[in-house]
């Protein structure tokens, strides 16, 4: 597997792919753009957030530059801390360890490359495989909000979790 910048014209047809339904669609974004994605709602997006705060979208590839996953991450160079977050695995391939390994690819980048101390993210407490996969990278729950988010009839609550660079190499090879 490999990390590289997010290129739209490479790009964006996987990651639509993998939004096909609009539960997947929330679960991803919190319905910060509308359902379906589009290129141009996509691109005003992540064009948005990296000018207000130097947010990175990267894909992560195969050894055949096939995209199978994708992630937004920042840096707070102040605070030395990370923050990944609309992160996505190709929907085929999920349940194989492929998560892991991607989210793993992404924090060898954050403590090597960006030199941070920690990362964190939010998912969904409904998103069971996902804060799974955290967790076996040594994310712990900081905060729950309760309610925070509304998708149909249902009520999600919002996981904080973090991972340190120190629990991260302690964890051992996953």
């Amino acid at each position: 597997m490999n990390i590289r910048n997010y290129i739209n014209q490479k790009d964006y047809k996987h990651l639509s792919s993998w939004i096909n339904n609009e539960r997947i669609h929330a679960l991803w974004c919190a319905n910060r753009i509308p359902y379906p994605i589009t290129e141009e709602n996509l691109n005003h997006l992540l064009l948005t957030f990296q000018k207000a705060s130097g947010q990175c979208a990267y894909t992560v590839t195969d050894e055949s530059d096939i995209p199978i996953g994708f992630f937004i991450y920042i840096v707070d160079v102040a605070e030395k801390t990370g923050f990944l977050k609309f992160i996505m695995l190709n929907n085929e391939i999920r349940g194989r360890g492929y998560g892991t390994q991607m989210l793993a690819l992404a924090l060898n980048y954050a403590f090597e490359k960006t030199g941070v101390l920690s990362v964190s993210l939010n998912v969904f407490d409904i998103n069971y495989g996902a804060k799974k996969c955290y967790q076996k990278l040594g994310f712990i729950e900081n905060s729950i909000l309760k309610d925070a988010f509304s998708f149909q009839d249902e009520k999600w609550a919002r996981c904080h979790m973090t991972v340190t660079k120190t629990a991260y190499l302690k964890r051992g090879d996953v």
